[in-house]
């Protein structure tokens, strides 16, 4: 099967990019490289594909770019490129307005004139739920960031377009994704590399705000299952294993061996309180089960982001 992944060069675009390539599947990513992070760092993510002959790179923005090329013959997308993180929504809600729904819309209408579509697999989050997102896909969807906003107006956007034009849509929300590749800017990237080099942490409000984790491997594992999906399903991914702020360090110090020195900061606007994902109708449907403990998979995160602190040192 031909294969499109938008944000081909991201934290989990990557992964999936890789993992369907092991499948057997021909890929054509798409990344525009926006730079809310070094490139650098999506380049390396994209060392593994782009040495395989199967993997076409399109560095393309789906806002103003012809998509058609990247297209042409491919008959599953996933949707993954979006301007993520809550913080910079609030400051500059018109480039999330971009990224997040128009660019969703200018994809959705060339999918739809791509005679050999089968599935239009769309990556959303937790934060459509809000700020208390614990349940399954029944639970109301009340976002309280721009972020989160942007994001439900896409899912709505896939809806419309699954409705009126026949698109083979199903719908993915992620629950707190990490593990190695995880972005600089994702909190328990900045955790780690803040142990390892004896930084403060920010921490915000209580830091008992808690969060469903759920580990890269099952997060791709779930989004190639959506290939087999029932069209117009909606699923929550999520790992079933939440934990708090205090939580997640009391494990890294332990995994690391290290104390953290932490900054206390007033909370977030729009930051969620409670976050679990009831990933059952997946299991139900799919047979998608998570694989990685919350220990494990923090471990592996850790090992990476030191693999990576030698390399940068040895270099």
């Amino acid at each position: 099967m031909k294969c499109l992944v938008t944000g081909a060069a991201g934290f989990i675009g990557s992964h999936l990019c890789e993992r369907l390539l092991q499948s057997g599947h021909a890929v054509a990513g798409i990344d525009a490289f926006i730079p809310y992070y070094p490139r650098a760092v999506k380049e390396a993510n994209l060392a593994g594909p782009r040495n395989h002959p199967d993997f076409t790179l399109f560095t393309s923005d789906l806002r103003d770019s012809d998509l058609a090329p990247a297209l042409d013959g491919v008959e599953a997308v996933f949707h993954l490129a979006a301007m993520p993180g809550l913080p910079r929504s609030w400051t500059d809600f018109a480039l999330y307005e971009g990224c997040n729904v128009a660019a969703t819309q200018r994809l959705l209408e060339a999918a739809r004139q791509t005679p050999t579509l089968r599935r239009f697999v769309y990556a959303s989050t937790s934060s459509v739920y809000g700020r208390y997102g614990s349940g399954d896909e029944t639970l109301p969807t009340r976002p309280s960031s721009p972020y989160g906003v942007t994001k439900l107006a896409a899912e709505h956007l896939c809806r419309a377009y699954a409705e009126e034009h026949g698109l083979p849509v199903v719908v993915l929300r992620y629950f707190s994704v990490y593990g190695p590749r995880q972005r600089p800017d994702m909190g328990y990237h900045k955790f780690i590399h803040a142990l390892l080099h004896g930084d403060e942490i920010a921490v915000f409000g209580d830091g008992l705000q808690t969060r469903g984790n759920t580990y890269i491997d099952d997060c791709t594992a779930a989004t190639m299952a959506a290939l087999e999906a029932p069209v117009g399903e909606v699923y929550n991914v999520g790992g079933g294993e939440t934990a708090s702020v205090w939580d997640i360090l009391g494990k890294l110090e332990t995994i690391l061996g290290r104390r953290a020195v932490v900054r206390r900061e007033p909370a977030r606007a729009g930051d969620q309180r409670f976050t679990a994902a009831d990933a059952g109708k997946l299991t139900r449907h799919l047979g998608w089960t998570p694989a990685v403990g919350l220990d494990d998979g923090l471990a592996r995160q850790a090992a990476w982001q030191q693999a990576q602190q030698g390399r940068r040192l040895a270099a």
